[in-house]
């Protein structure tokens, strides 16, 4: 059985790495280095300070190591946990040797562990003093998503599936699939779900590169509008369904969701809530409410949580300004103000930790390129993101819902499941 590290002295031994500092740790140093360890929840890692010295985990040799290449970086961790690692990995002061993925993993686990011990008031006050990112008011949205998606178009396309710029889950019906088959997988699963018929009216909040759109345009027979606040992801999905000839079909909107108008049959979303904001659901419900007809089926679909916690706070910083991972409990205020019926709430977890496999491996092989277009810094952040994604989905940090539901009167609906997994799926 492995010891509790909590419970035992970090062992020190001299490494065999040339000193890389002038400057040799001091005591104080190395009791800040096991408090570090301590309130991490004693991951199962080596630390490597600047001197080449290390701090071994008790049941070692552990499979990864933290190296802080100077003492600054050691005190930014030490000062601001997340925003700390965040930043000193990106500019190079912190190197992870190992398997990045699975260090992050026994980092969250770890930390997790943690936290369980820790009083709510020490985690609400932690939340209280989090510097928030902009609202997601009308203006504050439009700050946050330019902030993350006008990157630039030739950015995206060097990593996310060639077929429909997908950024969101895909899913996995098998797991030989590629990114791409994944991903028109998800796309078929979203439209059967929501039951799709030809000639059916549908509005996206949040289209994305506008791939879902042209999906139901093209195999369903339906007519889109799809709304987005990001001006080159709008670009980009007008310019793919003239060259595709659905323009006829679908209509992409540079607007707000807040500004949606009219009546449709179906209201989706997929990949938008999370930068709502908690504070906006119930004003999203209303969007749905007022827009949906009579019978008509409506789809969420959303990074989640199990507990309520804001987004890691490096993350919020750098990478997803105002973005905000909620639980299904705070996803009911979508629908219970307006009378909605839940028909179906599914967890696609493991699916978006596949993905992102996907993704990360595709990003590591254009790294060349997006150093070219950025810097050594930006590519660095963006693997920390992707990996540290990776590792949430994988400890359960992080889960992936879909919710479909519809009006409390509507009882056109499906008694079984039979149109997600139709018998001929399973021949």
């Amino acid at each position: 059985m492995a010891s509790e590290r909590q419970s035992q002295p970090l062992a020190m031994t001299a490494s065999e790495t040339a000193t890389k500092s002038s400057t040799v740790p001091s005591s104080i140093d190395r009791t800040l280095v096991e408090k570090l360890v301590r309130i991490a929840g004693n991951p199962p890692i080596d630390i490597q300070l600047w001197d080449g010295s290390k701090c071994v985990y008790e049941d070692g040799p552990a499979r990864n190591t933290m190296e802080f290449k100077n003492r600054s970086a050691f005190y930014d961790v030490l000062k601001s946990r997340e925003i700390g690692f965040g930043d000193r990995y990106s500019d190079g002061s912190i190197e992870v040797h190992g398997d990045l993925v699975e260090f992050l993993c026994e980092i969250y686990e770890s930390q997790r562990k943690a936290n369980q011990n820790q009083s709510f008031q020490l985690k609400l006050l932690g939340n209280l003093t989090r510097k928030k990112a902009k609202d997601n008011t009308l203006d504050g949205s439009k700050s946050n998503i330019h902030h993350h998606y006008d990157l630039g178009n030739e950015f995206y396309t060097l990593w996310l599936d060639r077929e429909a710029m997908q950024y969101t889950c895909a899913y996995f019906a098998r797991p030989d699939y590629s990114i791409e088959q994944a991903q028109a997988a998800k796309m078929e699963h979203v439209c059967r779900k929501l039951m799709l018929k030809p000639g059916q009216s549908v509005v996206e909040a949040g289209c994305g590169w506008g791939g879902l759109a042209r999906y139901m345009a093209r195999n369903y027979g339906v007519k889109v509008k799809s709304y987005n606040i990001s001006h080159e992801q709008i670009v980009y999905a007008q310019e793919r369904a003239q060259i595709e000839g659905l323009s006829d079909q679908v209509e992409y909107i540079e607007d707000d969701y807040r500004n949606i108008s009219g009546e449709f049959d179906v209201f989706v979303s997929v990949g938008m809530l999370e930068h709502v904001g908690k504070q906006n659901y119930q004003v999203l419900g209303s969007v749905v409410d007022r827009c949906l007809s009579k019978d008509g089926m409506a789809l969420v679909h959303s990074i989640g949580r199990n507990v309520p916690e804001l987004m890691s706070a490096w993350i919020e910083k750098r990478i997803f300004p105002g973005a905000y991972p909620p639980t299904i409990r705070e996803m009911m205020d979508i629908v219970e103000p307006c009378n909605f019926s839940v028909l179906d709430i599914e967890n696609l977890r493991l699916h978006y930790a596949e993905t992102l496999r996907h993704w990360l491996a595709r990003y590591n092989e254009n790294e060349d390129k997006v150093r070219s277009m950025f810097d050594e810094q930006f590519v660095r952040a963006w693997r920390l993101y992707l990996s540290g994604s990776i590792a949430a989905f994988l400890v359960g940090s992080l889960q992936l819902f879909q919710m479909v539901f519809t009006r409390g009167s509507n009882n056109d609906v499906p008694r079984t499941r039979e149109h997600l997994y139709p018998m001929s799926d399973q021949i």
